[in-house]
């Protein structure tokens, strides 16, 4: 992988090291599943998904192979490459910065190993929200290593249930897809004390799927 792969953005030497350091490791981790070309592909359209926010631009190829990571583990789903039983559920709301995240804290929290959560946002924005990070540490959760981040058709169709969150029109919709709307207030903007009543809404809305999806949770 070279820097010729990223015409609109300069890219440090670092940066170029990180990248082909991050791609040696996906190529390893789907090695018999997916080829380099493809995985490089990935890593640089992950890339790009973050290279126009110039406040994160020192971890952009953390966050690309992040990224890139969950959308190949998706693709292989929904190709029929690695099926272990599991439930996925993404949660979607429009800037992956507050409910989306949120809710992905609680259900990974809750769910350990026995299910799959991933989220993302229509118009993506650049970083958690604060007080939605301090409402989760509140409850033992840490969110601050999150990151906004797009949906991804492969994303969508991997999923088994789409919960969606005031993205309204915007989110995507596949058949055969379960999909719930949860009418939940954006905390973007609040401080705080208005921002634990959204979070325990959400937790409470976490725990009834959970429930649904037959998912045993111990906390």
């Amino acid at each position: 992988m070279t820097d010729t792969a990223y015409p609109h953005e300069e890219i440090t030497l670092d940066q170029q090291v990180a990248l082909h350091t991050a791609a040696a490791r996906l190529v390893e981790e789907f090695d018999g599943v997916y080829g380099t070309e493809t995985i490089e592909r990935f890593l640089r359209t992950s890339y790009d998904q973050f290279a126009t926010a110039a406040t994160i631009s020192h971890y952009l190829p953390l966050l690309a192979e992040r990224f890139a990571r969950q959308r190949l583990r998706a693709l292989a789903r929904v190709e029929g490459h690695h099926r272990d039983g599991r439930p996925v559920v993404l949660f979607l709301c429009t800037h992956n910065a507050g409910r989306s995240q949120m809710a992905l804290g609680f259900f990974t929290h809750l769910a350990g190993k026995h299910a799959i959560a991933w989220s993302g946002g229509s118009e993506p924005g650049i970083e958690i929200n604060p007080a939605t990070v301090a409402a989760m540490t509140e409850r033992g959760i840490d969110i601050s290593e999150e990151f906004p981040k797009p949906w991804t058709a492969e994303v969508v169709r991997a999923a088994d249930v789409v919960v969606t969150m005031g993205c309204g029109d915007a989110c995507p919709i596949f058949p055969g897809t379960r999909y719930e709307n949860w009418t939940v207030d954006d905390p973007a903007g609040l401080d705080l004390a208005e921002v634990r009543p959204i979070r325990d809404e959400i937790e409470r809305r976490v725990r009834q799927l959970l429930d649904e999806l037959g998912i045993v949770t111990t906390w």
